[in-house]
C-alpha cells in the first residue's frame, strides 16, 4: 500500500544543510495500523507530510497504492490527496465559517462525489454528533472538533489515513476515546492507518510500531507480523 524508497528530506538553514529525515526504506501493507513515535526533531511529522504529498523529499520515491507520488505535479498530488489519503491533525483544522456537517461534506464536494450530504450525515452519526451537525466549531468542545474532523478525513473513503498528534490537543480521557474512534473507523472503513504519537499507551495498540531518532528508523515493531507467525 505505502512504499518509500530511500526517501529522505534536507532543508537550508542559514545557509547550512539540515538533514531532518535520513534515506529511509520502507513498507506498509494495506489495512495495517503503524504508530510512529520518536522525540520532538526525530522526522516523525515530516515523514508523515513526505507520505501525504504535502511536502517534497529531497530524494527518494513515494508509492502509495501503485502511484508514485513524488512523479506528479502539484494539480496531480492534490487531486490524488482528495481521493486516497485522509489526513487528521492535532489543530483539526476545521472551517469555522461552516457547521459540522458542512465540514465534512467539502472533501465530498470538492471530489464531485453523489450522497455528500447523506454520507456526512452517516459519519457524523458513526463518532457520536448527530446531534451537534448544525453546530460551528466554535460551539463545540475540543474533542468534538476532532470527531468531526476524523469524519471528514474519512469522507472520501480514502485507502489511507495519516494521523499527527490527534490527541495532543486533548486531555487524556477524551484523547484515549479519540485513539478508540480511530482504531473503530480504522477497521471499519478498512484504511490504512499511520499515526504520530508521543504516547507509548497509543503505541501498544498499533499492529506495528515505528521508533525515529535524528531522522533514523531505528526500531521496528511489527507486531502484526508476530501475531501472524505465531498463527501460522
Amino acid at each position: 500500500m505505502i512504499e518509500l524508497r530511500d526517501l529522505s528530506k534536507t532543508v537550508s538553514v542559514g545557509g547550512n544543510a539540515l538533514t531532518i529525515l535520513q534515506p529511509l526504506t520502507l513498507s506498509i501493507p494495506e489495512g495495517q495500523f503503524v504508530a510512529v513515535m520518536g522525540p520532538s526533531g526525530s522526522g516523525k511529522s515530516t515523514l508523515l507530510g513526505l507520505m501525504a504529498g504535502l511536502d517534497h523529499p529531497s530524494s527518494g520515491e513515494i508509492r502509495i497504492a501503485g502511484t508514485v507520488l513524488t512523479a506528479m505535479n502539484e494539480d496531480g498530488l492534490a487531486r490524488f490527496r482528495g481521493r486516497h489519503i485522509g489526513f487528521v491533525f492535532q489543530s483539526f483544522q476545521l472551517i469555522p465559517a461552516l457547521t459540522a456537517r458542512e465540514n465534512v461534506q467539502v472533501p465530498m464536494e470538492i471530489q464531485r462525489l453523489p450522497g455528500a450530504a447523506r454520507r456526512a450525515t452517516e459519519l457524523l452519526e458513526q463518532v457520536g454528533l448527530a446531534q451537534r451537525a448544525q453546530h460551528y466549531p466554535a460551539q463545540l468542545s475540543g474533542g468534538e472538533q476532532q470527531r468531526v474532523a476524523i469524519a471528514r478525513a474519512f469522507a472520501c473513503r480514502p485507502p489511507v489515513l495519516l494521523a499527527d498528534e490527534p490527541t495532543g490537543n486533548l486531555d487524556s480521557v477524551t484523547g484515549g476515546a479519540i485513539i478508540d474512534l480511530l482504531q473503530r473507523m480504522h477497521r471499519e472503513e478498512n484504511a490504512t492507518l499511520v499515526l504520530v504519537t508521543h504516547d507509548p499507551e497509543i503505541a501498544r495498540i498499533a499492529g506495528r510500531t515505528l521508533q525515529l531518532l535524528d531522522g533514523r528508523v531505528v526500531a521496528d515493531s511489527d507486531a502484526d507480523a508476530v501475531r501472524e507467525a505465531a498463527a501460522g
